[in-house]
């Protein structure tokens, strides 16, 4: 397999020099933890102070890892991007709403990205996360099994009339509606509705898709069964595939409460665990589709090899691989270039909104092994090629 990864012409064929410029001087900051810990907490206190910091936040940190302030202002971005062949995923992200009409507000907008995206080739996927549609605690307490007071069931009734109106419509538009990953103390409940979505709305292909943390130990394992259920039944499995999101909090959390933890030992068992999903799914195509969200480069060209081997067109409908705005161009661009589907999540909202989301970039950033000087030993070489 070619290695294309490092070819830094193409993976930053749309940034400016005076981007580039900023890529690196936000890649440099990210990289030092004391600085990132400063940042945030000063970031934090700005924005609960009003002082006028949105400016400054937006013409930064914001305009390298989202899209807009809200659906419109992703556009100019969006298109860019398709010249290159990379499509994208409009992103809400705003987070830790905890009221009905704020559910019901994220809702409509999940819906207005669906009809956003039935309108446009460049955007093939929707996408919402499960705590956008309903309180964390009815999460927990679903999952769990325990009994609800009426007033409870009636909340988790609109949390799933939220969901099947979000996968009916994308169903009724022929959209592919991705569904984002929590903690795994509510992951359970979501799971069981996504299930539900699935046999109700994937009866002749995929359209809804499940996303799978794939540093939990247990995940390939829930695939097999519902791979037997999906067989039983007729109906088809969409998965986004991801390494994951919460590990400190899961582990904490196990801690307390004196369990073993859901999440894989080391880096490479998550690794292992990853590519060993990656090639059951490949193996069972015919029932399944995948978005691979990674941005790793070996992982990447696994499933490249995969498809070679198995004779899969690299622009079968039924693969994706995905990465986040601001991050890894370098695989995003170059597999575009190459002919294979690849789509950018683009996060959008209003500035103070999508901060949580933002800090948790640069705090995953820091604390990946080998992301950030990655991306300065790209965008660096990229500056040499340039001469600036």
């Amino acid at each position: 397999m070619d290695k294309i990864f490092n070819n830094t012409e193409i993976a930053f064929s749309l940034k400016s020099d005076t981007e580039l410029e900023r890529a690196s001087f936000l890649f440099k900051l990210i990289a030092s933890q004391p600085l990132v810990k400063i940042g945030t907490a000063v970031t934090n206190f700005a924005l609960k102070a009003h002082l006028p910091v949105e400016g400054l936040i937006r013409s930064t940190v914001f305009d390298h890892f989202c899209g807009g302030i809200n659906e419109n202002d992703c556009l100019r971005v969006v298109d860019n991007m398709f010249t290159k062949g990379v499509s994208s995923v409009l992103d809400y992200s705003v987070e830790g709403k905890e009221e009905d009409a704020q559910f019901d507000a994220a809702l409509a907008m999940t819906l207005k990205t669906i009809e956003f995206a039935k309108e446009r080739e460049a955007i093939p996927f929707a996408v919402f996360k499960p705590t956008g549609f309903g309180r964390t605690d009815l999460y927990i307490k679903v999952g769990e099994k325990a009994t609800l007071t009426p007033a409870e069931q009636e909340d988790w009734n609109r949390v799933v009339a939220r969901f099947d109106l979000a996968c009916k419509t994308a169903f009724e538009k022929d959209v592919l509606l991705l569904i984002d990953a929590e903690e795994s103390w509510m992951q359970d409940a979501a799971d069981a509705i996504v299930t539900n979505m699935m046999q109700k709305y994937n009866k002749e292909k995929a359209i809804v898709f499940n996303t799978l943390q794939l540093y939990r130990w247990d995940r390939l394992d829930y695939l097999k069964e519902l791979h037997k259920k999906a067989t039983a039944e007729g109906f088809y499995i969409g998965m986004k595939l991801v390494r994951g999101a919460y590990l400190e909090k899961e582990n904490e959390k196990a801690a307390e409460k004196g369990v073993k933890s859901p999440i894989c030992v080391t880096k490479e068992a998550t690794d292992i665990n990853y590519d060993a999903t990656v090639l059951y799914m490949i193996e069972n195509l015919d029932r399944m589709s995948i978005f691979a969200g990674t941005h790793n480069e070996e992982s990447s060209y696994m499933l490249m090899e995969l498809m070679q081997q198995r004779g899969i067109a690299k622009n079968d409908k039924r693969i994706f691989f995905g990465q986040l705005l601001g991050m890894s161009d370098n695989i995003s661009f170059n597999l575009a270039a190459n002919g294979y589907n690849v789509a950018k999540y683009l996060p959008f909202g209003p500035v103070r909104d999508v901060m949580p989301y933002l800090i948790r970039r640069a705090e995953e950033n820091t604390s990946v092994a080998g992301q950030t000087s990655r991306e300065l030993t790209l965008i660096k070489k990229e500056k040499e090629r340039r001469k600036l």
